[in-house]
């Protein structure tokens, strides 16, 4: 096949897998809508099944990086902790170094059945995004502006809403609070500097007090700190385009399972953990670059059919209508019409590199500028 042939199929494939996931997300949040009518009547009801329409949805992305681009996950764990891993509710802490690493975090918990009801603690902003965060408002997803002072208050109510949640339910939290550039990591380290805090060679200084409150709020829910760190082999830096272009990764996931008993209770001794827990975390890292991998049991867990048929359904279900609608237009020869559907998919096609724009990591959030305008006022 020639260049333009396999850059036209490829322009193919990524159009049909963006109007499958375009369509079947926004009919899947047109039916979370109307099962708001069930939260005064059966909560924990309107629960379940917002779990399985949020599965929906975020297992297509998980299908592309499972299935589509082929990619392998390697998890370093403990045997005796990874028996526990999706039969207990947990706080997985997660690295954030990369654009897809959300979706290795989703594909971690997919792997153990828990991708439906997984939450996180997301920036405000996202909860105004078309399919994943209209999907994350139903499944009671924890936003915050980023302002402690008026976050605390709305982000402990939210928290302590799930301690009657009727599924077993993994919150991912980014205790770094933006991706890791190396702009960032020198402001943090001069905020460290300012601090007095031990300083870190390889993520940002923890954000202490969201994760204080999770734990204060989660006490006696959550069983365990899944402490995790992801990296990729080959030095690869991956995105997510690079996922919908089938390319393929090698992710290694490092996940230490610690007791919710040993995570102090006060909020400054918590935060002190949290400090500590990212010097580990560094430590690990280096161990990583110098050998190319972790100290800990390598188990590659087996692959979940359920994402694969799940799209599968929804690529049957949508695709004959489209192709049937494109040989009607053909037949038409009308120009109107031919010019309305480019149109369509020119926006269809502006909204899905939107989406992917808002995980960038030159794109993400300017969090960690705030200490530092503060430290200089």
């Amino acid at each position: 096949m020639d260049i333009v042939g396999f850059l036209k199929s490829q322009f193919i494939c990524h159009l049909l897998i963006c109007y499958i996931f375009i369509v079947s997300g926004l009919i899947i949040n047109f039916i979370q809508l109307f099962t708001l009518i069930l939260w005064p009547i059966n909560k924990q009801l309107f629960r379940r099944i917002n779990c399985r329409l949020a599965y929906c949805i975020s297992s297509q992305m998980v299908m592309l990086l499972e299935w589509w681009s082929g990619t392998d996950c390697t998890l370093y764990t403990d045997p005796e902790s990874y028996h526990k891993y999706g039969k207990e509710n947990a706080i997985v802490i997660l690295n954030h170094n990369f654009e897809i690493d959300f979706l290795c975090g989703w594909n971690f918990c997919e792997r153990f059945g828990v991708l439906g009801s997984s939450k996180v603690l997301a920036k405000k902003e996202l909860s105004y995004m078309p399919i994943i965060g209209w999907m994350w408002y139903f499944l009671e997803i924890v936003f915050c502006k980023r302002k402690w002072e008026e976050d605390r208050k709305t982000v402990m109510q939210k928290l302590l809403n799930l301690r009657d949640y009727p599924e077993n339910f993994w919150f991912l939290i980014h205790c770094e609070g933006t991706r890791f550039t190396e702009q960032k990591h020198q402001i943090s380290m001069q905020v460290a500097e300012a601090k007095g805090l031990p300083k870190l060679k390889y993520h940002l200084l923890p954000r202490t007090k969201g994760f204080a409150v999770t734990v204060q709020c989660l006490r006696n829910v959550v069983s365990a700190v899944y402490d995790s760190t992801l990296n990729f082999r080959n030095n690869e830096n991956p995105t997510l385009l690079g996922v919908l272009n089938g390319k393929k990764y090698h992710a290694d996931l490092y996940v230490g399972r610690i007791p919710l008993e040993e995570v102090p209770e006060d909020e400054q001794e918590c935060s002190n953990w949290l400090h500590k827990l990212y010097q580990e975390k560094d430590a690990f890292q280096e161990e990583y670059y110098r050998t190319g991998a972790y100290p800990a049991v390598p188990i590659v867990p087996p692959r979940r059919p359920w994402t694969l048929l799940n799209w599968l359904f929804w690529a049957l279900l949508l695709l004959y209508p489209l192709f049937k609608l494109l040989i009607n237009m053909m037949n038409s020869g009308s120009s109107l019409t031919l010019a309305s559907f480019a149109f369509v998919i020119v926006i269809a096609s502006v909204g899905v590199r939107w989406m992917i724009g808002v995980t960038e990591i030159n794109r993400g959030s300017t969090y960690g500028n705030n200490d530092n305008k503060q430290k200089q006022k």
